[in-house]
């Protein structure tokens, strides 16, 4: 008796699957809270609106539609919230409104309030939304009994609608807007590393020329006191004291070249980095071409950078030349630093680098590090150019 060929493995049903995936069941869920959503805001908008525009000729509407227009603000961040839960929107926070300190008084505060765009934009999302959420509740309910097979594809289509409105309507105001946030950012980097700075001036001083002009004054009152006792003794004590003076007035001249070098005042970047290139311990080839000489504080950016990098160098590369090129690039000021050393330099790697990023990033610049091992370091750093007034 010949036997039955065996089934084949695959000759079963496949498994058991849901006939919504997760994502799809989110979209629905957010089409089905469109409608309450939709009402809550719009009864919201409509009443403040109203109320606000009836009492703008009194002393109590202005303040009124500024209080409202801040709640849109929160009903926004909320509809943003849900639109990054329900359908993965990722849409950037709005920078917040400055308090009435930061913006200049009450009144100046109540006007940004009043002309806030983004409290204006979210005023249109609610208005506009109401009817949509009719429409969107509706078809999801309808859908969930009617039109099973194809609700995923029904739901995705409105739900893209809804991601359409919370980019345009809920998103920060423009380019303006984001930059503003990068500059609040960045101002607190600025006041951090001013801080910092006066504190090392500070610690340079008070450990430095500070100490030894504290030893010079004491040992010119001991050998005053010895004059006519020893005159040699004296004279000895003096001599000290003149050596002392020597390296007092050295430390404060390394420390005033540290806050703002009197050459670069004098004679612009080319003999400021040519200074700073003949105290590294390599060969540095200096080439500065520009224009003119640009705005003070440009121009001091530029300097502090170079000697840094050069410091690297010298402490670091283990390179037997390095070279310095500064020019001009349209609206932008550009530094290249190359030297043929070990390479492998990185700004995490302790080196300075990591801070100078961080200063040029405060003043909207660029710093880029290319360091392979063995191979040497070029670093290439950007200023925006302004000219000097």
């Amino acid at each position: 008796m010949t036997a039955l060929p065996a089934a084949p493995d695959d000759d079963r049903p496949p498994a058991v699957r849901p006939a919504l995936g997760a994502v799809t069941w989110k979209e629905i869920a957010h089409l089905l809270a469109n409608l309450p959503a939709s009402l809550v805001g719009f009864v919201w908008t409509l009443t403040m609106v109203a109320t606000a525009g009836g009492l703008s000729m009194t002393v109590v509407g202005v303040p009124l539609l500024a209080a409202g227009l801040a709640v849109s603000r929160v009903g926004g961040r909320l509809e943003r919230a849900r639109a990054r839960l329900l359908l993965g929107v990722r849409v950037e926070e709005p920078s917040a409104l400055p308090g009435p300190r930061r913006a200049g008084g009450f009144l100046a505060w109540l006007w940004s309030a009043v002309t806030d765009p983004v409290a204006w934009r979210a005023v249109l999302y609610e208005l506009v939304r109401l009817p949509w959420g009719v429409l969107t509740f509706t078809v999801a309910l309808t859908g969930l009994f009617v039109l099973w097979p194809v609700l995923p594809y029904v739901a995705r289509a409105l739900t893209n609608v809804d991601r359409v409105l919370v980019r345009v309507l809920l998103s920060p105001s423009d380019e303006l807007e984001r930059r503003i946030a990068e500059l609040e950012s960045d101002r607190g980097m600025v006041v951090d590393t001013a801080a910092a700075d006066l504190r090392r001036i500070e610690r340079d001083l008070h450990d430095g020329a500070q100490a030894r002009l504290v030893a010079l004054a004491m040992g010119l009152g001991l050998a005053k006191e010895k004059l006519e006792e020893d005159p040699r003794a004296a004279a000895a004590m003096v001599d000290e004291a003149h050596g002392e003076v020597k390296l007092a007035l050295k430390e404060l001249r390394d420390l005033a070249r540290g806050i703002h070098p009197a050459v670069l005042t004098d004679r612009g970047l080319d003999a400021a980095l040519s200074s700073v290139a003949s105290r590294c311990t390599v060969p540095v080839a200096v080439a500065v071409d520009l224009p003119e000489r640009p705005a003070p504080a440009v121009e001091g950016i530029a300097y502090f950078t170079v000697s840094e990098l050069l410091q690297n160098v010298s402490k670091h590369a283990q390179a037997s030349s390095a070279r310095v090129e500064v020019w001009k690039s349209g609206p932008r000021l550009l530094i290249r630093v190359a030297d043929d050393g070990r390479g492998g330099a990185a700004p995490s790697g302790g080196t300075g680098m990591a801070g100078l990023a961080e200063r040029l990033e405060a003043v909207d610049g660029v710093f880029a590090v290319d360091s392979p091992p063995g191979r040497g370091t070029v670093v290439t750093a950007e200023l925006p150019w302004r000219a000097r007034g």
